[in-house]
């Protein structure tokens, strides 16, 4: 109860200080990952979690299945027939030699084994949108820009995973093992896909049935529903729930126009919330020993994933592409590393292979400088494309009827021009 009381303390905070974090540096993700750093054993003492607390990958596990489902309603399929080449470059070649390069310094500067080196390129390759909301989540940013960002970023996590289960099981006594076998994991894979497709289909079907339908203020549960039962039918039958969930998003938004809009609030509201709470959790296993555990060649292996390996790779993906330079660079630089690294993470944690935790400690400490650095950037960035008001709400200083005369005079303008 203690931990639902922080929980909803560290909320209040987060929601009072929101409009002034949307304005500036300050990031309310950061806050979450603070605060739960500060009530965790290695501060304060009121709660305590360790990596192998069941709390732990649930709430991970939820969070990335939330978020992904959210996401893939913002995959537009017309568009992405049109614009499939830029996803394909940073999933085909940009994501490949960020997994090799991250292998190469994390077996020359952490001393790890090639394996093991390997398995942390592949836990640190996959991106998360949720901490550069200010990019992907605003119209005002090229739509191109944004939806090489997302797309990307679902899919990613799907592409790393069966990597991940196969560098454990080379790493480890589990090696030869049925459960990792290639065949098990493809499968997954394909279960995933099969009923992240299907299902919306069904529901949609049983929609249309004449005695059958939602009453409009009902609607927003009717996605959410079909979501509940995704989750739970992957975790019984073994496929996998993020691609599962990515999926279904983007077929429920294609099928159905007014569930997609019917469900966005309450989904965005959900998915924050799934977010912030294993924003917290993870927060309290990043105690002083952690850091201190880490050598100078982990940290430095730290801050080449974050301002060289991923730069590097999606620029070298992005030669020859239609976007600008500045594009080009806000792209590069957006890779954080978010909940499916912590769930791969975890997965590594557990699975009992020789270095383990050197691993774990290493990908631990590099996500939570991810996060720090990009939930900490995305408005200052955002702002290089005009995105002026962040909020929706006017500031002090700030006259609605002013900022529409402007917006109308630019209109004019352009119509001048």
């Amino acid at each position: 109860m203690v931990l639902v009381a922080v929980f909803g303390a560290a909320l209040l905070i987060a929601v009072l200080l929101s409009g002034l974090a949307a304005r500036t540096v300050l990031s309310t993700s950061f806050l979450f990952l603070v605060g739960g750093a500060l009530v965790s054993d290695g501060f304060l003492g009121l709660i305590h979690i360790t990596p192998d607390s069941e709390i732990v990958s649930t709430t991970a596990d939820l969070a990335l299945f939330a978020v992904l489902f959210t996401d893939g309603q913002h995959v537009s399929f017309a568009k992405l027939r049109a614009n499939w080449r830029n996803p394909a470059r940073a999933l085909g070649l940009g994501m490949p030699l960020a997994f090799v390069f991250m292998a190469l310094v994390t077996h020359f500067l952490v001393g790890l084994d090639w394996t093991t080196s390997f398995l942390v390129g592949a836990v640190l390759a996959p991106t998360d949108p949720v901490f550069a909301s200010a990019i992907v989540g605003r119209k005002e940013v090229p739509a191109k820009l944004r939806e090489l960002l997302n797309v990307e970023s679902g899919i990613n996590d799907g592409l790393a995973l069966p990597i991940v289960l196969v560098l454990i099981a080379a790493a480890g006594p589990t090696a030869g093992s049925a459960e990792a076998s290639l065949g098990k994991i493809a499968l997954e894979l394909l279960l995933g896909l099969a009923f992240g497709v299907v299902l919306p289909l069904l529901v949609n079907g049983l929609v249309r049935f004449r005695l059958l339908g939602a009453e409009p203020k009902l609607q927003p549960l009717l996605p959410l529903a079909t979501g509940i039962i995704l989750y739970a039918a992957c975790h019984l039958t073994h496929a996998n729930p993020y691609l599962a969930a990515f999926s279904a998003g983007a077929v429920l938004a294609a099928i159905s126009t007014e569930a997609k809009e019917a469900f966005e609030p309450l989904g965005e509201a959900l998915a924050e919330l799934a977010k912030f709470a294993a924003l917290l959790v993870f927060g309290a296993l990043l105690t002083p020993q952690l850091f201190g555990d880490l050598s100078l060649g982990g940290y430095a292996a730290v801050v080449l994933a974050i301002v060289l390996i991923r730069p590097a790779s999606m620029l070298i993906s992005l030669i020859g592409t239609q976007f600008d330079r500045r594009e080009k660079l806000t792209a590069a630089w957006f890779g954080p590393k978010g909940f499916a690294s912590v769930v791969y993470g975890l997965l590594v944690l557990q699975s009992g292979i020789p270095q383990a935790e050197e691993a774990y400690t290493l990908i631990a400490v590099c996500i939570a400088f991810s996060i720090i650095a990009h939930s900490s950037t995305d408005v200052p960035i955002a702002r290089m494309f005009d995105v002026e008001d962040l909020v929706g709400i006017p500031g002090e200083e700030e006259d609605p009827r002013k900022a529409d005369a402007v917006v109308a005079e630019r209109q004019g303008s352009a119509g001048e021009v």
